[in-house]
């Protein structure tokens, strides 16, 4: 009688047997890689053509992230400051540090090397092309630059903190009242909720709203019934949130972040 199934069918098991196991190494080594810090790029520190120190000039001297960062407020994205944002302050201090040689030949027109070719920053963070994220429209409604981007002001090179992965960006699309603070605290990278007392928050919103009932609605009494309770990021969050009427993108709308 002949055989019913061809020879090669003997192999058939352990063909199948090594399939499963290539396909099963290769989703290992994937979900190593992209569930990863590492594919998130946290913790990324590129090495810059003029190592400027954020710690100093942020976290000492106090400098304000729009005087570099100047677009931030109006644009989609955050600029990166030209040579002669930086030539402004060093043509008065420090001119002549080697450490500054790339922004003297930028914008220097005095100096010997001066080429006027723009400083080539190393960018640190960014999104991908099929990510639409505007800065002016999260900075604007009271997201801060430490939600992001980390203490900044404690950098002396700066790093990649946060994953910006899709998951970290749809926590807070679910509960922004996590993150959202007074506009005028949108700048300070060292705010905490304790600084704010209730009245001075009290204040705040009703200088928003012009109405007293409005500002009852939006930040109820303590359940003590203690004016000096002090706040909770989620009662600044909450009040915030239903103060500039924030309804981010649902994560059942992909078209509000893949345009």
């Amino acid at each position: 009688m002949a055989n019913i199934f061809p020879r090669w069918t003997n192999t058939m098991p352990l063909k199948v047997v090594v399939a499963l196991g290539v396909m099963g190494l290769g989703v290992s080594v994937a979900v190593s890689y992209y569930f990863t810090p590492k594919y998130a790029r946290v913790g990324y520190q590129p090495d810059q053509p003029v190592p400027y120190d954020h710690k100093l000039h942020v976290g000492q001297l106090g400098m304000d992230c729009r005087y570099c960062h100047s677009f931030v407020e109006n644009a989609g994205h955050a600029n990166v400051p030209s040579a002669s944002t930086c030539w402004n302050c060093h043509q008065h201090v420090k001119s002549g540090s080697p450490k500054l040689e790339p922004i003297r030949k930028a914008a220097d027109k005095n100096y010997e090397g001066y080429d006027g070719k723009p400083v080539e920053w190393v960018r640190v963070h960014r999104a991908p092309d099929y990510v639409y994220f505007d800065h002016s429209a999260h900075v604007n409604r009271g997201v801060s630059c430490a939600s992001c981007h980390g203490d900044v002001g404690e950098m002396r090179v700066v790093h990649h903190a946060e994953s910006h992965s899709m998951s970290w960006c749809l926590d807070c699309h679910k509960n922004p009242e996590k993150h959202l603070r007074p506009l005028g605290e949108v700048f300070n990278l060292k705010w905490k909720p304790e600084d704010l007392s209730r009245n001075e928050f009290t204040d705040y919103l009703a200088g928003k709203t012009g109405s007293k009932d409005r500002v009852e609605e939006l930040l109820p009494s303590p359940e003590s019934g203690k004016d000096d309770e002090p706040l909770s990021q989620k009662e600044i969050g909450l009040a915030l949130k239903e103060l500039w009427k924030i309804h981010p993108p649902s994560p059942n709308n992909c078209s509000g972040c893949h345009r």
